[in-house]
């Protein structure tokens, strides 16, 4: 089973969108996928129209049954949908021992699907460490701009650092460019600079695209929602690269850490 965060520090740069696509693109492919939305905009559950009441804060802090807090979504696809009530469970968590564990004591127990994927907020808080933890692999979607160079370097640094302390082996197995217009200096700038220092890690942009961005108001993934898109191919190729690439030795990352 792959245990994969998709995080960065930085928000608006397409985190929600890409777990959505790659979640749906990879169940159509046959797998079995489990989604976690551990943010407490609840945005994943907003854009896949689920609509039950339980969800990943009643698993954690309310001790209900897995099964109970998950929703089919279609073949292969279940999502643990959150909402505001999950930024209480930093301040419960805080309490725990070995709280930075809790999720992955929890989730260890969940066993018959090919992948779980979380979708994580936009900062390094104790959800997110939790997040790390019990992940294997981290995708990081990043924008094409030296904002997001910055927020890109930060995000590898504290992977490391997170490996270091727990000694854990957390492996970032893709960097996505998002939010690329090549028509843009500073786009094709910036983009090369991360094949530079990131090198096979990095994948092909996701461009701009307005179906990108109307497809969650009408409670789609790309591929439901236009199909022919620039967005639909370009997150197929996300998909494909996921399902090609297994995660990634240390030493990679720790080169790429090297080049910053």
């Amino acid at each position: 089973m792959r245990k994969i965060c998709i995080i960065n520090q930085k928000g608006g740069v397409g985190k929600t969108t890409t777990t959505i696509n790659l979640a749906t693109g990879l169940a159509r492919a046959g797998k079995k996928v489990l989604v976690i939305d551990f943010d407490p905009q609840g945005n994943v559950s907003d854009c896949l129209g689920v609509d039950q009441e339980q969800g990943i804060y009643e698993f954690l802090v309310d001790e209900q049954d897995f099964d109970d807090c998950r929703q089919m979504i279609e073949e292969n696809l279940w999502v643990m949908p959150s909402k505001e009530n999950l930024t209480k469970a930093e301040l419960i968590l805080a309490g725990e021992t070995a709280r930075e564990l809790y999720l992955k004591r929890k989730l260890d127990l969940v066993l018959g699907f090919d992948y779980v994927l979380i979708d994580c907020p936009p900062s390094l808080g104790l959800l997110n460490q939790n997040a790390l933890l019990y992940s294997t692999e981290a995708i990081i979607p990043t924008s094409t701009d030296t904002l997001g160079l910055d927020a890109l370097a930060k995000m590898t640094g504290a992977i490391k650092t997170i490996n270091e302390v727990f000694g854990h082996e957390l492996h970032v197995s893709a960097v996505i460019p998002t939010m690329h217009d090549v028509r843009l200096k500073t786009c094709r700038e910036s983009l090369a600079e991360m094949r530079q220092r990131y090198e096979d890690v990095v994948t092909d942009p996701i461009r701009v695209n307005s179906k990108l961005r109307e497809a969650p108001k009408q409670g789609k993934d790309i591929f439901r929602y236009a199909k022919s898109s620039r967005g639909a191919q370009d997150y197929m190729h996300i998909v494909n690269y996921v399902l090609m690439h297994r995660q990634l030795e240390t030493p990679l990352l720790a080169e790429a850490s090297k080049n910053l």
